[in-house]
């Protein structure tokens, strides 16, 4: 076995065009060396995180077998993909598209350019989510068809993208069904990925296209427990990093010139799907916050207040009616 680098070895951690020609002896610890190197010399923000995740993802390593296993020597199919990935991170491709899956809660999503990376502001969103659900569940309370399961709820997650919020619903509570709503049928590919993947819980997930409302059949209007959405909520003029404009479906980010074009006709709509009580959870932007909550008390919720997420930015409102 060759000797790693920080031992003595030889270091093949040049650029990938010098490295010299594969012999079975470069291992894990200097492709994360030459990756974090590239990737610093070309000015990306976190280096060292990029070129570990790109490592866990060529070597299909991770967590404690990911330490062990650095030393381990690459086979010529691995450094291939760990040489497209590189290339890709360098045009400034997001990682997650790189990598092809990210984290949300406790979930591992498929995420390409066919939908937003799903980001820690929205798990919190699913989160506040998940909170009303619990509230709204009477404990101990009976199935009405008799059958002595616990009450179902449903949820309706509009605009699902790559079903970050469905997913994380089914998956953390048992007695949740969801419908996960998207006008694009790209989107509800990536959907239907992870939803593959999720096992058990997605029997409990119907996914339907249209936009917002109009995707759902008519027999749900006043039976919907739970409307959330992260829809888009940038404003045409704002400025949005280079990663972000250049490579997040736009359309998944920008409605209009305001921003509020998917977000106000929502809130007024929802009320017609919500059962009573029930509850509508929509992540904005901060400068929105006010507004939209005024909207909700405009369409007849009882009550809607701002959520604040943990970077202290004014993140969703949650109306109840």
């Amino acid at each position: 076995m060759t000797t790693p680098p920080e031992q003595g070895g030889p270091d093949h951690t040049g650029p990938a065009g010098s490295r010299p020609e594969l012999d079975g002896t470069v291992t894990w610890t200097q492709l994360q060396r030459e990756a974090e190197r590239r990737l610093a010399a070309a000015g990306i923000a976190s280096p060292a995180l990029d070129a570990r995740r790109i490592v866990e993802r060529a070597s299909g390593l991770d967590g404690a077998d990911y330490v062990l296993g650095l030393d381990e020597r690459a086979t010529t199919r691995s450094v291939a993909w760990f040489d497209a990935m590189v290339a890709r991170r360098l045009t400034g491709e997001p990682l997650q598209y790189v990598v092809g899956s990210w984290g949300f809660r406790t979930l591992d999503l498929l995420v390409d350019r066919r939908v937003l990376i799903p980001r820690p502001e929205t798990e919190e969103v699913a989160g506040w989510a998940l909170a009303e659900l619990d509230r709204r569940r009477a404990p101990g309370a009976a199935d009405p068809s008799g059958a002595g399961e616990p009450e179902r709820l449903v949820a309706v997650d509009l605009g699902t993208g790559s079903g970050a919020i469905a997913l994380s619903l089914v998956a953390e509570r048992p007695w949740v069904e969801v419908w996960a709503t998207d006008i694009s049928p790209d989107a509800l590919d990536v959907a239907s990925a992870n939803l593959a993947g999720l096992g058990g819980p997605a029997r409990r997930v119907t996914l339907a296209e249209g936009s917002w409302f109009a995707a759902l059949p008519s027999e749900l209007a006043g039976r919907v427990d739970l409307v959330v959405s992260n829809p888009p909520y940038v404003a045409a003029d704002d400025d949005l990093p280079a990663e972000v404009a250049d490579w997040e479906p736009s359309g998944a980010l920008v409605p209009g010139p305001t921003g509020l074009e998917a977000l106000l006709p929502m809130v007024v709509e929802a009320p017609k799907w919500l059962a009573r009580p029930g509850v509508l959870v929509v992540e904005l932007a901060p400068d929105q916050a006010e507004r939209v909550a005024a909207a909700a008390l405009e369409a007849g919720f009882v009550e809607a207040r701002v959520e604040v997420d943990l970077s202290g930015r004014r993140r969703a409102v949650v109306a109840r009616i």
